[in-house]
């Protein structure tokens, strides 16, 4: 393929791994990232600039990485003849607004859970005295973004929920503006996911598990992602059931991106929770490992439209995400003392299977950027699930960072839960 132009739009620099990706393959890119306080994250990594739209019509390609109003953008310059990967306003709709989100795949003819939405803490804690069961609080819009204020409550009278909402309700009113109440199911939870090329998706399609909680045997506090374990597969049950009967709709919109539903699943049925409309982080980078297409090449013909299909590695892909003090918690103070310009460094040279976060690069060297405190994703692949968790480990020993830590158990829970899910038969390529 000949080089290309690729711009890459974020709100918070979350796409800077593939737009190096993008550019180590031989395309010209440029990276805007809108938030200030993160705009040093890539540098080192990619050319930057500071006025997106005034490259658009230097942009073979543009990629926006997130919702939350990008999905507008992403449409006004479909409209005008521009390859572009993105949502639309609907799109970002199915993500910020979790109750939209549920009634549409109602309409498509998905089973949900019960759940009712509220934007008052009082009335939501009637509800739950008055219907006592057990629940996940789950805040809409950019307080979802939030990962620990999630909760998901363990009491059957909802009572540790109710405790939660009565904290909620003193700490984070300004926050938390609208939240869904769902009905708590128990089983496994998995997320089923496949790129859009504007009129269905292709395949192969992607069925990934991810490890929210901070600490191994999934126990503290929620965060975006301590790691993902994933593999490639053609359409099954679980797709079809789910995702699939989305297509329409999103060929209405004129989808373009990945999209990813997950779902809590039990021999009694499929249990959507939630949509992520846009690329996943770190999935994307996980994915980007597996695939044996050039991510460059991938990209603009899915932005044209001419993407039917992909080329992708078999086995599984494991991710463990680095990161250092403060993660999951926002403490300038403690960021700015310990981990800001940390430096990142590897025993025996870079590892191209290393994927970068919250990073710069100054001479050559590697340092910690950016306020959050995500740094790397590192990878493993392999035929089966031990050999992709034992490559993964084995090149996270190649890296020091002073205050670094993760999970080290990416990828234990898959061993049960995979018996159980081939088990209900939810795997299975149709």
């Amino acid at each position: 393929m000949e080089p290309r132009r690729f711009l890459f739009v974020s709100l918070s620099a979350l796409i800077s791994d593939i737009a190096w990706q993008v550019a180590k393959e031989g395309h010209e890119v440029r990276y805007y990232i809108e938030n200030a306080r993160e705009r040093d994250i890539a540098d080192g990594f990619v050319p930057k600039t500071l006025d997106w739209k005034a490259d658009v019509d230097w942009a073979d390609v543009i990629v926006f990485d997130d919702t939350l109003g990008q999905g507008e953008q992403a449409q006004r310059l479909r409209a005008l003849g521009k390859k572009v990967i993105g949502g639309t306003p609907y799109s970002d709709r199915l993500e910020d607004d979790r109750s939209f989100g549920q009634e549409e795949l109602k309409k498509a003819g998905v089973n949900i859970l019960p759940y009712r939405e509220f934007s008052d803490f009082d009335a939501a804690i009637a509800y739950v005295k008055a219907n006592p069961e057990r629940y996940v609080i789950k805040p809409s819009g950019e307080a979802g973004n939030v990962k620990r204020r999630l909760f998901v409550g363990d009491e059957e009278d909802g009572q540790d929920v109710v405790r939660m909402l009565e904290a909620y309700k003193k700490s984070f009113p300004d926050e938390i503006k609208v939240f869904q109440l769902q009905r708590r199911v128990t089983g496994v939870e998995v997320a089923v996911g496949a790129f859009f090329n504007g009129r269905e998706f292709i395949y192969p399609i992607n069925v990934n598990f991810e490890h929210k909680k901070l600490f191994p045997g999934n126990i503290g506090p929620s965060t975006g992602e301590m790691g993902t374990v994933m593999f490639w597969s053609g359409p099954n049950r679980l797709f079809n059931q789910t995702l699939k009967k989305m297509e329409p709709k999103l060929a209405e919109e004129g989808y373009v991106g990945y999209i990813d539903l997950n779902c809590i699943v039990n021999g009694n049925g499929i249990y959507p929770l939630e949509f992520t409309a846009r690329f996943g982080y770190p999935t994307i980078s996980i994915q980007q490992e597996g695939m044996t297409t050039p991510v460059g090449e991938f990209f603009h013909d899915l932005a044209a439209g001419t993407a039917q299909k992909f080329k992708v590695k078999s086995g599984f892909q494991v991710g463990v995400r680095i990161v250092v003090s403060p993660f999951p918690f926002d403490d300038e103070a403690t960021f700015s003392s310990v981990s800001h310009n940390a430096a990142i460094l590897f025993k025996k040279g870079i590892p191209e299977e290393v994927h970068i976060e919250d990073v710069k690069q100054v001479n050559g060297q590697w340092y910690v950027a950016g306020t959050s405190g995500v740094v790397l994703i590192v990878c493993g692949l392999g035929p089966t699930m031990r050999q992709a968790q034992a490559q993964a480990y084995s090149r996270i020993r190649n890296i020091m960072i002073p205050d670094m830590y993760y999970r080290d158990d990416i990828g234990e829970r898959w061993f049960e839960d995979h018996d159980r899910l081939h088990t209900w038969g939810y795997l299975r390529e149709v």
